[in-house]
């Protein structure tokens, strides 16, 4: 009985991590490679500028929502640093939801409040939940380093 509830467990864990971390993937594959982090500043520009945000704040979180996004997507699908990921695509989503709720006071969550209950729910999980993962592969490695 303890076994089937230890790998519905991991199946859950896995297939959170994976598809929140295709998620985010995807949308920076999108801002990075085929529009272009510009495009993105150029789309978001007028709305926030009109609300007197600076165009360095407008540009630089641009910037960096797109490549944390790619980056920390790619990172969390393969299980590889997932705390730091998980904390960086927090923030990511923090700013996203600042931005949308300076530009409109009440907007549609749909696209973020899924991800948040997602990213939530991998933060509070234990650890031993989320073993097929790079993160798990090393720190079984580094386990067996320090006992010879």
């Amino acid at each position: 009985m303890s076994f089937s509830i230890q790998v519905r467990e991991m199946d859950a864990a896995l297939i959170a991590r994976v598809f929140l971390g295709g998620l985010f993937f995807l949308q920076g594959f999108d801002k990075v490679i085929r529009l272009g982090v510009k495009q993105v500043v150029q789309t978001v520009y007028e709305p926030l500028a009109s609300k007197g945000i600076p165009r360095f704040i407008i540009s630089t979180g641009a910037y960096f929502t797109s490549y944390i996004e790619l980056i920390c997507g790619a990172l969390l699908i393969i299980g590889f640093v997932k705390y730091y990921c998980l904390c960086l695509l927090g923030f990511d989503l923090v700013f996203a939801a600042f931005a949308f709720g300076i530009i409109e006071p009440v907007w549609d969550m749909k696209h973020i409040f899924p991800r948040l209950v997602l990213l939530l729910f991998l933060l509070i999980i234990p650890s031993q939940w989320d073993v097929i993962s790079i993160d798990h592969v090393w720190s079984f490695i580094r386990f067996v380093k320090s006992t010879f």
